[in-house]
């Protein structure tokens, strides 16, 4: 009797273990790692601690500016810690757009797409390795499944007048998001007038993203930076901050862990733009992917890749910029990249990662968290900071909080229309090669030292940006005409060493390598 009486308890035993791992299984598709619990009154208690925590003053030396300045007096919007949003948001609508250029769009709506449409001569690109980037498509639950979730990746865009590009930008763009997975991705773009069908465009594909049930917000604005008597880095700010209000206005409907995408009006690949979150990305379904940054920016080019173009927002980890610039505002002749940083140049001249204090350069992929928790926007300088960039002040915003993992990932390599970026791959390479390049050297060490060694601390001085003269619209429409048409002239000459390794990779098209 007591031998089957003792199996019979056995057999129970087993049957409540079989039930009980059903349950985890089951509390943990339900739950799943993404929650869409309200990003700002979950962290009430973290915010205090940090406010406790930054109460000490700290005093910058004059003629320099601090890097990690946190200012006990600062009451300004941008910093106060509890002004959270408390209005319902009321999206702003759409103004200007022209029946007639809406009849004639249709080819545009068909290049931005389909990658493989070929009636635009714009920059042809590889396609993506997928093996590398599929990990950053979030996993489905038994409950997201079923359910609507948070979204997870913001793309954000201040437009104007760039009619031209949107083949090339918006394409790479969406097929970003369809590699992403659509329902969870938003996009924003905040557009300035128009009269080149720009406007037209964008609200044209409302009806694509709605079919890709993609979180798409159009709205057009007059802020006008090179408007005569207004601040251009001011009413710049104001635009940026538009972009973003979907985002900060209804944090509800978005995953804590966020990632923003803000893109300048650049050709840019989506290669690209899948480098830039691969290297940034931190956690993704219980791994940490990467460099595990705050924010990653490529680099920007213009006259085919000889200069670099966004000197003004970036600062290296010594504080000083990419470039010199002398007194003039003139680029520097030699174009002579981190002169006083050895370290970062080996880095940059490898194609590997490297971090720095700021960095916008054709745009940025950046974590959410600073914006959500810490109120973060962009901004102008206060009447005790130096003159800087609204990109410089957001990085130095990022470092105030502890969101100092900023880098550069040089295998991003973009310039601002068509054939400028075109130019500027054939000198440097696409992200694709370039990250093949890397990963089939059979030196190990390659894949080891493209890891980022974080610096805790940024620099003790960073230095100011020079106030030589706000540019005007049509000087900054003439230097890219300027350099487009450089292009051309010298693209006949161009050197074919790129042309052979992109007979490596396959392109959006089917086609060989743009010539």
């Amino acid at each position: 009797m007591a031998l089957p009486f003792a199996m019979f308890l056995r057999g129970i035993d087993k049957t409540y273990l079989a039930i009980l791992l059903l349950c985890v299984i089951l509390i943990s598709s339900f739950s799943g790692p993404f929650t869409s619990s309200h990003p700002k009154t979950g962290v009430v208690g973290d915010l205090v601690y940090r406010a406790a925590r930054h109460n000490g003053s700290i005093h910058a030396s004059s003629g320099v500016e601090l890097g990690d300045v946190v200012e006990s007096h600062d009451t300004s919007p941008t910093h106060g810690l509890f002004n959270f949003y408390s209005e319902p948001w009321d999206p702003p609508g759409v103004s200007g757009l022209n029946d007639d250029r809406l009849k004639v769009i249709e080819p545009y709506m068909k290049a931005i797409t389909d990658p493989g449409d070929g009636r635009f001569p714009r920059l042809r690109c590889p396609l993506p390795i997928k093996e590398r980037y599929k990990i950053l498509r979030r996993r489905r639950s038994l409950a997201t499944r079923w359910d609507t979730p948070p979204r997870r990746w913001f793309f954000a865009l201040d437009l104007q007048q760039c009619a031209p590009i949107l083949p090339r930008l918006l394409a790479s763009v969406v097929e970003t998001i369809r590699i992403l997975r659509p329902q969870d991705c938003a996009l924003s773009i905040v557009a300035r007038p128009s009269n080149d069908g720009t406007l037209e465009i964008l609200e044209r594909i409302r009806e694509e993203m709605g079919t890709l049930n993609v979180s798409y917000y159009f709205s057009t604005s007059d802020i006008d930076p090179y408007k005569e008597g207004s601040d251009y880095i001011t009413e710049w700010a104001a635009l940026r901050n538009l972009a973003l209000d979907p985002l900060v206005r209804q944090p509800e409907l978005y995953d804590p862990d966020t990632t923003v995408v803000f893109l300048n009006d650049v050709a840019i690949c989506t290669d690209d733009i899948l480098e830039l979150i691969y290297q940034k990305a931190s956690c993704l379904w219980w791994m940490v992917v990467y460099q595990n940054a705050d924010m990653v920016c490529g680099m920007d080019w213009a006259n085919q890749g000889e200069t670099f173009n966004d000197v003004g927002a970036s600062r290296g980890m010594t504080g000083d910029m990419f470039v010199n610039t002398p007194r003039d505002g003139s680029a520097d002749p030699n174009n002579t990249m981190f002169r006083h940083d050895p370290r970062t140049k080996t880095r940059f001249e490898a194609r590997l990662p490297f971090q720095v204090y700021s960095c916008w350069n054709g745009g940025a992929v950046f974590t959410a968290k600073p914006l959500l928790r810490e109120n973060i926007t962009f901004r102008a300088s206060r009447p005790d900071e130096c003159h800087m960039g609204e990109p410089l002040l957001l990085c130095k915003d990022f470092w105030k909080y502890g969101y100092g993992r900023i880098a550069v990932v040089p295998s991003v390599n973009v310039g601002y229309n068509d054939d400028e970026s075109r130019q500027t791959k054939k000198r440097y390479g696409f992200a694709t090669e370039i990250v093949q390049r890397v990963e089939q050297d059979v030196d190990v060490r390659a894949l080891r030292n493209s890891k980022i060694r974080w610096q805790a601390t940024p620099p003790k001085n960073v230095k100011c940006e020079t106030d030589f003269s706000h540019p005007t619209e049509d000087e900054l429409d003439e230097s890219k005409k300027a350099a487009a048409a450089e292009g051309e002239a010298n693209s006949a000459g161009s050197s074919d060493d790129t042309d052979k390794e992109q007979h490596h990779m396959i392109f959006e098209d089917g086609g060989g390598p743009d010539l």
